[in-house]
């Protein structure tokens, strides 16, 4: 592109998908419908490729659209926020912390009784956009499982909250894993790693005979489970954080193990620090040999 869409055309494009037609968009904008189809012809043609597929029965985005009214959506979060936060920070003492869906529950919960007199601005998104925004000031720290696993920014620090091992959680009625080679053999397995490692994971239970089904989160994970009477890998803490009477928990056959991390810029706020021990006890930070400070 030849240069930066404005604000105007990220909310165009927000608000042609949100109603997938021109003219609902232009009226929601307060703007004439030719006005916003010229506004989004010029878009596309900045972009270089269409957005919108656009007919008498109204517009639906191409893959670029999604794409791009996904990003913008993101964006106009973003600067609605930004008054509301610059308030909140001049008041009184805040923090920005964001944290992937499986993990955002439990921490935020945990964050609110550790850090009783701070603000805790919480974010909720996928790790990589989480570390994104950590290298750009965003956000003061992102609570993720694959800071391992990528290439983290110069200048952040990784602090080790605590290594997490697979395990079989069974629920009521779940057929325990059987021996030899195919031990999952025309049993379901739901899994939810947490981290990076879901399409090998995937691999791995179906050579072990099992029919493997993602779980969207770790919640949804055990539910799933709990509801098909079927055998969840998960790590270690999601076990013990949805233990219920009648589950039983055995090794998993399939070895892997999740690393949670804080990942901040450079020194990592001494509120979240001190915070630490107790958001490590909370959390269940099971299979942790110490916590390691990495700075890139």
């Amino acid at each position: 592109m030849s240069s930066y869409p404005t604000v105007d055309d990220l909310r165009l494009v927000d608000a042609v998908a949100r109603h997938g037609s021109l003219g609902a968009a232009a009226r929601e904008l307060l703007v004439s419908q030719p006005s916003a189809s010229q506004r989004l012809a010029a878009l596309e043609r900045r972009v270089g490729t269409a957005l919108f597929e656009r007919d008498t029965t109204g517009a639906r985005p191409t893959a670029a659209g999604r794409e791009f009214s996904e990003q913008a959506a993101h964006v106009l979060e973003h600067l609605a926020a930004m008054v509301e936060r610059a308030l909140a920070a001049a008041q009184s003492r805040t923090v920005s912390v964001g944290a992937f869906p499986s993990i955002a529950g439990t921490l935020f919960a945990a964050l609110d009784v550790l850090l009783d007199d701070v603000v805790v601005q919480p974010v909720v998104d996928h790790g990589p956009r989480l570390l994104e925004w950590v290298e750009r000031g965003t956000l003061d720290a992102a609570f993720t499982g694959i800071a391992k696993q990528v290439p983290i920014a110069r200048g952040l620090v990784v602090t080790e909250l605590g290594r997490h091992d697979l395990v079989t959680l069974l629920p009521d009625g779940a057929p325990e894993p059987g021996s030899g080679r195919r031990p999952y053999a025309g049993q379901t397995v739901v899994y939810c790693p947490l981290d990076l490692s879901g399409d090998a994971l995937h691999r791995r239970l179906t050579e072990l005979g099992a029919q493997a089904r993602p779980g969207a989160t770790a919640e949804a994970a055990v539910r799933t489970a709990r509801d098909r009477r079927c055998a969840a890998v998960v790590p270690d803490m999601v076990a013990r954080w949805y233990a219920a009477p009648g589950d039983r928990t055995v090794p998993a056959p399939v070895r892997g193990r999740v690393t949670m991390s804080m990942v901040t810029r450079s020194p990592a706020p001494e509120l979240l620090l001190g915070a630490l021990p107790g958001l490590r006890a909370r959390l269940g930070a099971g299979g942790v040999r110490g916590s390691a400070d990495l700075v890139f």
